[in-house]
């Protein structure tokens, strides 16, 4: 219990809640006054400590009050009511702040990492800061057939020697993309260690945490947006497996954080903050996927833990201003949002179905293998040597990867890269290796309507390749998530996917061709059809194990037809991530974040989580039997003197009132900010050590001549969550999901047992799922 366990552990609890207004609009605890010199700046007194929950019912009594003081208010002038309208669209002027700051700089990132990837291989003579692709644009030498070469990019032996073929040039340049590489990744994990720690990773698991109540000071803080922005592309640019969407939607949560401080409104209330922050988190995978009801499905879907109708609109706006903002810029030079802009011609046919749904299970099956090793290897590094060495860990692992990715075609490149030309379907005009077909002389079919044809040796050469290139990806990608840089996983889990729907359907695509006569091909493919599109494969299965790692469905499909155009392929898409939840949730119901979320000990209640067990309050609430009991107030038999021992004296972050310590009936509730700011303001109005505290609505009797007593009734919270000791948990958990509580205290018959923490809940649900229960401590 938090009032039981020292504040400097992590976590929840005994804060307070703000005094709770009765139906009449009367405030017997006097709330509202209490409200306004709580608010004054205080030495050493914050409103929530780090790492604690803040409570949810106390910032819901005092925005209404706040806003019932406004409305009020804006009835005796124009000033007044022109002030309460600025109030009201305080909300969508941050939420345009929002989308105009995140699609702007993930414009800036998504052109600085084409760049700094290019500038691995070579470099532009005629423009440094142009990557290979502008640079090639602006050539007059460029011919369709070698659109990829120019005279103006040149690679950096030809640079240096002055010629790129040999075994020489291959060598020197092998090693200056190796150079580069540990470069890019030496700045970025060297940047994160001294600036920001807090700026590495994906963000997500940390952005459901705060979202939930959680309070991490400076995660969300102006160094960590800087710092996480810089260092993002340094390490995409590093040829890591590694992408930039999650962090996109820590930088949003920064942008949105830095613009709540300039508004009273939600930089003085914690629970309207979060509010902004979740519409923040869906304007982030607005502008990382070019989709912007994707992002606002993924933000109510997955990160979310409080969203109001309200909130939602206002995510819809950050989103649309975003992705708005990021077409602005076209960062991808296709005038297209879409990362991924594909055009298929050929329908699919239901008995296509099968391996739509077999790539289904293998994204289910690697998203449970990819877990449990990502976590596995995650847990050594906490618990080993390894942990102290994030530099050598984070150039170690780029080193390795550079040394392998650079011999294979399809790992050299970006995986965004990769990634498109996977989901490309094979035109007239295509060069790529995968549309090395063998082609019939006599065919006159329009561009667009290419029948199936034998596949060519570069086909057989690319499928060997990819074969490699996905046991690389599979393997690496384990070891690079969760090193302490930003790192993403979208990306990586839609490359694993894609390589193995690409060669699922170029298998397919041949068995139709040479077997057209089959049973199962004989309806819908005949000789010479269109039949089967290898790169709609791809792009189920990147749909698939995307699914199975992070356990998304309908924000998931929804993204991934805005990120790629394939409207008319939602059915192959929901068949594939229902079938990869499904038998990914048989290995386990914890998708990535919320595996995160535990091996780091955040106080997260899940409201996905199912609590069957049959325990009662009373086996859960503190103290218990060998602790000592609980501190507690009376209403009227404390000196300022005892009040303040009891608040230097402990941790606690709160105090139940009593009539006295021999009834234990119970009267309220008291935090200790309120406590110490009460009794530090009253010590200028002649109250001495020796004066009574009483917390009832008139004074006790006093002797003759006393000093003059404290009233402090207007800061005791008269209707605190109870329970009594036999309800069962299943119920408190409940409870504690729903209405974001810190804490309620255990009663009977209006006697006072014990109390209950959010921390006590996760602990004891732990320890019912035979984990161990220390484990719930922020780490």
């Amino acid at each position: 219990s938090l009032c039981l366990s020292s504040s400097s552990s992590f976590s929840s609890s005994c804060l307070a809640s703000a005094s709770a207004s009765t139906p009449g609009g009367e405030e017997p605890n006097g709330a509202g006054h209490l409200m306004d010199f709580l608010d004054e700046p205080f030495p050493d007194v914050g409103t929530y400590e780090d790492f604690h929950t803040i409570d949810w019912l106390r910032e819901k009594s005092r925005d209404t009050d706040r806003h019932r003081k406004i409305t009020s208010k804006s009835k005796e002038s124009m000033w007044e009511l022109i002030k309460s309208l600025l109030d009201a669209w305080s909300g969508w002027v941050v939420m345009l702040l929002i989308g105009l700051l995140s699609g702007t700089l993930a414009g800036v990132i998504d052109l600085a990492v084409d760049w700094m990837t290019d500038l691995k291989e070579g470099v532009c003579l005629s423009a440094f800061w142009y990557s290979h692709e502008q640079c090639c644009w602006t050539s007059n030498q460029t011919t369709f057939d070698d659109r990829d070469k120019c005279p103006e990019w040149q690679k950096w032996a030809e640079l240096m020697t002055g010629t790129s073929e040999g075994a020489g040039a291959y060598l020197l340049n092998y090693l200056l993309y190796v150079l580069w590489a540990l470069l890019f990744s030496f700045l970025a994990v060297s940047l994160v260690r001294v600036f920001a720690p807090y700026a590495c990773g994906s963000g997500i698991p940390e952005i459901k945490t705060i979202l939930s109540g959680f309070i991490i000071r400076g995660y969300l803080g102006k160094w960590t947006l800087l710092i996480k922005t810089v260092t993002l592309v340094l390490a995409v640019s590093s040829g890591l497996s590694l992408g930039k969407e999650g962090p996109l939607v820590h930088v949003a949560c920064c942008c949105g954080n830095l613009f709540c401080s300039l508004f009273s409104k939600y930089s003085k209330n914690e629970g309207k903050r979060r509010e902004v922050l979740s519409a923040a988190a869906a304007a982030g995978v607005s502008v990382a996927f070019g989709a912007p009801i994707g992002g606002v499905l993924f933000s109510l879907e997955e990160v979310s833990y409080y969203f109001p109708l309200k909130t939602l609109w206002r995510s819809f706006f950050a989103a649309l201003v975003a992705a708005f903002t990021l077409r602005s810029i076209n960062p991808f030079g296709n005038s297209r949002l879409v990362l991924f802009y594909v055009e298929y011609h050929t329908p699919w046919y239901m008995a296509e179905l099968v391996p739509f749904i077999l790539l289904g299970v293998f994204g289910g099956l690697w998203g449970a293998l990819f877990i449990r090793a990502n976590i596995a290897w995650c847990r050594r590094r906490k618990t080993t040597r390894l942990g102290r060495y994030p530099v050598l860990e984070v150039v170690g692992v780029a080193g390795v990867t550079a040394l392998l990715a650079f011999p294979n075609p399809y790992t050299r490149r970006s995986t965004s890269e990769l990634i498109s030309e996977l989901f490309n379907d094979c035109g007239a005009l295509e060069s790529s290796q995968l549309c090395d077909y063998v082609n019939s002389p006599n065919m006159s079919r329009p561009l667009d309507d290419i029948p199936d044809r034998p596949a060519g040796p570069g086909v057989y050469t690319a499928l060997w390749q990819l074969a490699l290139a996905l046991v690389f990806k599979v393997v690496v990608t384990v070891f690079t998530f969760g090193m302490k840089i930003p790192s993403g996983l979208f990306i990586p889990s839609m490359a694993v996917g894609a390589i193995a729907g690409r060669m699922v359907g170029i298998a397919v695509e041949q068995t139709a061709y040479h077997h057209h006569d089959w049973i199962i091909f004989r309806n819908w493919c005949r000789p010479g059809a269109d039949c089967v599109t290898p790169g709609l494969y791809a792009m189920v299965g990147a749909a698939a194990c995307l699914g199975g790692v992070t356990r998304m469905t309908v924000s998931l499909v929804v993204i991934m037809f805005e990120l790629t155009g394939g409207l008319e392929y939602i059915v192959p898409l929901m068949a594939a991530a229902v079938t990869s939840k499904w038998v990914a949730d048989a290995f386990g119901k914890e998708g990535i974040y919320e595996s995160h979320i535990q091996l780091n000990g955040y106080p997260y209640l899940d409201v996905r989580d199912e609590f069957s067990h049959r325990t009662l309050a009373a086996d859960v609430m503190r103290p218990r039997r060998s602790e000592p009991p609980l501190a507690v107030l009376t209403q009227d038999a404390d000196s300022v003197e005892e009040v303040e021992a009891l608040i230097k004296g402990t941790d606690y972050n709160g105090f139940p009132v009593v009539v006295s310590r021999e009834s234990e009936r119970l009267i309220g509730f008291v935090g200790r900010r309120d406590l110490t700011l009460a009794t530090a303001r009253q010590k200028q109005e002649g109250v001495v050590s020796s004066s009574l505290v009483f917390f009832t609505e008139d004074p006790p009797p006093l002797p003759d001549d006393p000093p003059p007593p404290l009233k402090l009734r207007r800061i005791l919270n008269l209707s605190p969550f109870t329970v009594t000791d036999h309800t069962p948990m299943e119920t408190v958990v409940d409870i504690f999901r729903k209405l974001g509580l810190r804490q309620c205290l255990v009663t009977r018959s209006g006697r006072l047992l014990g109390i209950i923490t959010k921390k006590d809940v996760l602990r004891h649900m732990a320890q019912m799922m035979d984990q161990d229960p220390e484990s719930i401590m922020f780490n």
